[in-house]
């Protein structure tokens, strides 16, 4: 452990983002080991809320997610002082309520701060709003110090022979695991340096209510969704327990199959390299399930590489050629959007989709590639409609994998599935909710209906149905669209893309799991 005397800088300030835990943090690591004192801060930025409530959205899942997850570390942040003896007055967060890319300069200022650490933020608006943070620093004259935490390889970590970004999976997979050794699993070791955190500056304001931050309750707390990185480590023990399982039981939406950790990746309340090290381990040892669900975790690395060397996607197809599809567009688009958004669509898996994020902000993951396939492949609009929409609503929103998954959908995306595999909505119901536990749930008007009806309630003899007090066009849609005339229409309306691909005289839709 250095000396004080040895340190480089006299204070430090970390700057919590999508890191809210106390320990495997590499800013917090890097700035207890090079400053003598270290306070620890986080905005919420206006930037980023102000335009939610211009849009009049109030109640954000995500708001609430985040400030009980900065609560939860302000406590963490205290405790690590008190056991690392710290004197002087309490540890903590500060936090502010603002624009970052002003209030950051402004209190490393205020602090009399020679550095600024924080953790690398991939995400085109991040990286615009980091580098005016780091020029204002550097105005007066403070360093602002960034590393990589939330993924195991990032930007040109990994790249091909020629020295170029992948653009497939299955090689970046293969070098990702070549490459995986003890050293890029390694926690950080924060608790031993924590002498160094600083006292809070006082007075120090409250933290801010969800009201005093402009917003209102959502449904959050009736929801199983656990806050904060006790709850991330919840979560990954319990998951811990039958990730062997995982590789049977992820495509089925009624099965608790998934991990639910993506949301806690997503505002980093899980440490990436914990969750890694424990799946890699288990997969050495011969568990098939662990093994698929570290591949998971390459594809998150994966997607965030995509996004730093090819940032077009954001807007823009990966295949520029796949730009040149023509949509539905007009009234009849906004009314086709409209009924899939709402889960008015007649195909009840769709539907129960739609209404699992419009009520929970959440949607299982073969769910997410079944609606995803309907709306581009079956309704015929444009996948940014979609991926809007999922940005909006989804609590574990990430740029880099909700772009990635809907271009994989729409495949214009790297290493998508082919324009012409497209998701049958009964099949996939039939296949993957066979007992229809899952549409029942969301969809209690069909519940009382048999299973054998319940996949495609348009085909049920007038009797089944009215036995089962469904009334179609009443309280259940008819199809909005025809399946096998939609998927007709659309590989013409793919054509465009054909002379990049062999149509085949029969294909079976991809199976490509996107989310943990």
């Amino acid at each position: 452990m250095p000396h004080a005397q040895d340190k480089k800088y006299a204070t430090g300030l970390v700057w919590f983002r999508r890191d809210l835990r106390s320990f495997d943090h590499a800013a917090l690591y890097h700035a207890l080991k090079s400053c003598r004192q270290v306070h620890c801060v986080f905005v919420f930025d206006q930037d980023i809320l102000a335009p939610l409530l211009a849009q009049g959205i109030e109640a954000d899942r995500r708001v609430e997610f985040i400030l009980a997850c900065v609560a939860e570390l302000d406590g963490a942040l205290h405790k690590l002082g008190q056991q690392a003896g710290v004197a002087g007055g309490p540890t903590g967060l500060i936090v502010r309520h603002a624009s970052a890319r002003e209030a950051i300069p402004a209190l490393a200022q205020e602090l009399h701060a020679q550095a600024v650490f924080a953790n690398h933020d991939y995400e085109p608006d991040s990286q615009t709003r980091d580098a005016m943070v780091r020029g204002a620093l550097a105005h007066v004259g403070i360093s602002f110090l960034t590393s990589k935490d939330q993924v195991i390889f990032e930007r040109d970590e990994l790249l091909t022979q020629q020295g170029r970004p992948y653009g497939v999976f299955t090689p970046y997979k293969n070098a990702w695991l070549r490459k995986l050794n003890a050293f890029y699993l390694k926690p950080y070791p924060v608790a031993r340096y924590a002498a160094s955190l600083a006292s809070l500056p006082q007075p120090q304001p409250p933290l801010p209510s969800l009201q005093t931050l402009g917003f209102v309750p959502s449904n959050l707390s009736s929801l199983p969704v656990p806050t904060g990185a006790s709850g991330g480590a919840q979560l990954w023990e319990a998951f811990f327990e039958r990730i062997d399982r995982y590789q049977a039981t992820r495509d089925f939406p009624a099965v608790k199959g998934p991990s639910y950790l993506s949301v806690h990746l997503r505002f980093g309340t899980v440490s990436i390299r914990q969750l890694a090290a424990g799946a890699h381990q288990l997969a050495l040892q011969g568990f098939q399930g662990a093994a698929v669900w570290l591949s998971e975790l390459v594809w998150r690395d994966f997607y965030f590489q995509i996004l730093h060397h090819f940032p077009h996607v954001e807007h823009k197809a990966f295949k520029p050629e796949y730009d040149a599809i023509k949509w539905e567009h007009g009234a009849h688009a906004k009314a086709l959007f409209a009924a899939w958004c709402e889960g008015r669509t007649g195909y009840p898996l769709v539907d129960a989709a739609m209404a699992q994020i419009n009520q929970s902000g959440y949607m299982h993951n073969r769910l997410r590639m079944v609606a995803a396939s309907f709306l581009i492949k079956d309704l015929g609009i444009d996948w940014r409609w979609g991926e809007m929409y999922f940005a909006r609503h989804l609590i574990d929103f990430d740029l880099s994998a909700n772009n990635g998954g809907w271009q994989w959908a729409a495949s214009s995306g790297c290493d998508a599935q082919p324009y012409f595999r497209i998701f049958n909505p009964v099949s996939q119901s039939q296949k993957f909710d066979p007992e229809g536990k899952f549409i029942r749930r969301y969809l209690p008007q069909l519940a009382a209906l048999p299973t054998a009806a319940l996949h495609a309630p348009w085909t049920a003899a007038p009797e089944v149905l009215h036995a089962a007090g469904v009334r179609l066009g009443e309280n259940y849609p008819r199809p909005i669209i025809a399946h096998d005339l939609a998927r007709e229409a659309t590989l013409l309306r793919y054509a465009v893309v054909k002379k990049t691909h062999t149509l085949p005289t029969s294909a079976k839709p991809a199976s490509r799991q996107r989310k943990s």
